[in-house]
């Protein structure tokens, strides 16, 4: 059985080094030779000082203080609905408990059975 093939990969302080010797690389045909000698191709190396440059870039930018903007304004929009039904529902609830002890009163001014005496007798 033959072993499967891996993809390498490399680490940021291998591509480091690499770009560093790359860099070194004066005479003609030495960066050629570091390339086979590494193993890997000249669009590797490109792509690895563009990577360095946004990792730079990064690293250097301005950043804002204070606290970080909400992550997502959908989902606190959402939230405020949410907090805004859940008030409702509640003052509808508390309207509702207020007719049915109305309700019980008058049954009980009337002399009629409630439904919590009803459900006794059952």
């Amino acid at each position: 059985m033959t072993p499967i093939a891996r993809r390498r990969r490399f680490s940021g302080t291998e591509k480091r080094r690499i770009l560093r010797e790359a860099d070194l690389c004066t005479k003609s045909g030495q960066l050629g030779a570091l390339l086979r000698r590494e193993g890997i191709y000249s669009s590797m190396l490109a792509n690895w000082r563009k990577q360095s440059v946004r990792a730079d870039e990064a690293a250097l930018a301005p950043r804002k203080r204070g606290p970080k903007p909400a992550a997502n304004r959908e989902e606190i929009l959402h939230m405020k609905r949410l907090t805004q039904e859940n008030a409702r529902l509640q003052r509808e609830l508390e309207r509702a408990r207020t007719i049915i002890d109305v309700q019980k009163k008058l049954c009980t001014l009337l002399g009629l059975p409630t439904a919590d005496e009803t459900a006794e007798k059952e």
